[in-house]
Parts: structure tokens; C-alpha cells; sequence
């Protein structure tokens, strides 16, 4: 991102001009502000508002959002003129990787979201493909326009590297997608495990994404056999709520770690050894 202070003061100029504003308009304004929430950070005066507009500065983040409240701007446009793309977080994620298990709310701000908007003809969905060369198009559109098309409310978690709670099944790494509206765990019998639901829960300073059961206002965490992890037994909902059932996995097969002295030969959760061929 290009980070151009001279160029961000010109359209905040042009901004306040466009609504007939004078610089002694915005210091009253940023004042009353800054009296309403008992903080002189927000308050811009004359001198300042110059500086800004002329020099180069860059203002706080208080002086930021009043400016935003002021010109009748989107405080996120005003971060996009200092080289702050909002909706560029989604890229950005991969710069770390957090041992622990997590919730994800930096995308519940995204406005804008990039797209496929035009595929190959050929695109088959019942065939495996490379979905990346039958995109002929991407466009950007407002998360608000999708969000229309979406009938369920979602959030998303990040599995930590070091969380092999439902390994092999659900990597470390792997980003998953919540259904919020699915928080009652379901008892039932499942002819296999990619069947029976996941749920993405949080406890006490920790999150855990892993089958459930409920017993006795008892959460039942329990991991896959393969897992070194154990199973655990939480006050519900005292110590442990159900966030949602995972949805939606995103995950790389080639990019995990195994834990330094994990046992590289897991037990099942009756004591059993793993089933021949199975790592």
C-alpha cells in the first residue's frame, strides 16, 4: 500500500470544502466531540487542521473519526486515503500463525469482497478441477449486496498450529466457517465421522473446535481417536458455550507441524492404537 500523507491531506480538504466548511467549523465540531466523550484527543484545532491539510501530518485516531463524523465520511475511506485498506485483512492473515485455536472477527468488517464473476463455460461441477483456471473474471462487490443472498449469520475461526484436537480430520491451520444459528449439539447415530457435526466452542480463555456431547449440564469435548489430545468435560454453559457448528473448511494439507513430543502413535478414546495404515 502507498502511503501518501500530502495527497490524504488534499482530500480531506476537498472533503470539507464540498460541504461548505471552514476549518473554524471543524475545530468547533471536533470540540463538541470531544466534550461529548469526555477526551480532548478528538478535538483538531486550526493550527492542526493546516498541518493536515497542507503538511503532510497524519492524525490520530481520534482526530481521524472526528473528521469522519464531521465531512459525513466512512472513517474507513479516510484510512483508505492513508494507505489503510480495510478490506484487504483477508490477504493479510497469513503474516502469523497463533498456536491457539481462535475466533476471527476482523472479517465482520470487511465491506467489499473480491469475487469470481465469470467462469469458463467448461466448468463442470461434478468433476474435479482446478478452480482456479476456470475463472475467466473477478470483480469486487459490496458485502452488503451478499449479504441478500445469505440466510444464515456466520463467523469464522482459525485452527491453531499447535491444535490437533480434530487431526487428521481438521488440520492446524485450516480456517473453518461457523453457522451461529446451530449452538444446540445434536445427539444422534453417525454412520461415519464426516458426518457427525463439529462444533466450534469457547471456553474460558480458549476456543476448541471438536465433536460434542451434552450430559448431565456437561459439554463433552471430544477429539478424534487419531488426536493426541484428550477428551474434556466442561460446567455447561457455566464454563464452555457452544459458538456454532462448523460448515465450512479451508485448510492446507502440506503446511502444519507435528508438536515436539506429542506421541507420534495416538490411542483411540477407548485405549485403542490406531487402525492399520492410518499414520
Amino acid at each position: 500500500m502507498n502511503i501518501d500523507p500530502l495527497s490524504a491531506g488534499k482530500q480531506l480538504r476537498a472533503a470539507r470544502e464540498q460541504l461548505g466548511l471552514t476549518v473554524r467549523d471543524v475545530e468547533a465540531a471536533s470540540t463538541k466531540l470531544a466534550a461529548r466523550y469526555g477526551n480532548d484527543d478528538f478535538a483538531i484545532a486550526l493550527s492542526r487542521i493546516s498541518d493536515i491539510e497542507t503538511k503532510g501530518v497524519i492524525p490520530s485516531i481520534y482526530r481521524l473519526y472526528s473528521m469522519a463524523i464531521i465531512y459525513r465520511r466512512d472513517v474507513r475511506e479516510l484510512m483508505a486515503w492513508y494507505g489503510i485498506d480495510v478490506d484487504a485483512a483477508p490477504s493479510d492473515l497469513d503474516v502469523i500463525a497463533p498456536i491457539k485455536t481462535h475466533r476471527i472477527s476482523v472479517l465482520d468488517s470487511l465491506t467489499r469482497l473480491r469475487i469470481p464473476v465469470k467462469m469458463d463455460p467448461a466448468f463442470n461441477l461434478t468433476r474435479t478441477t482446478n478452480l482456479s483456471r476456470m475463472i475467466e473474471t473477478w470483480g469486487v462487490v459490496p458485502v452488503a449486496f451478499l449479504a441478500t443472498l445469505d440466510v444464515e449469520k456466520y463467523t469464522y475461526g482459525y485452527i491453531g498450529t499447535e491444535d490437533f484436537t480434530m487431526y487428521p480430520l481438521v488440520l492446524p491451520g485450516s480456517l473453518v466457517q461457523i453457522d451461529q444459528s446451530k449452538t444446540k449439539v445434536v445427539a444422534a447415530q453417525w454412520r461415519s465421522e464426516y458426518e457427525r457435526p463439529i462444533y466450534f466452542v469457547e471456553t474460558r480463555g480458549a476456543f476448541i473446535c471438536s465433536w460434542c456431547s451434552v450430559r448431565d449440564h456437561q459439554l463433552i469435548v471430544q477429539p478424534h481417536p487419531l488426536s493426541p489430545e484428550r477428551v474434556r468435560v466442561f460446567k455447561h454453559p457455566q464454563d464452555a458455550e457452544v459458538v456454532g457448528q462448523v460448515v465450512g473448511l479451508a485448510m492446507r494439507t502440506s503446511e502444519w507441524r507435528a508438536v515436539p513430543g506429542a506421541d507420534v502413535n495416538p490411542r483411540g478414546l477407548d485405549g485403542t492404537p490406531p487402525r492399520p495404515g492410518l499414520p
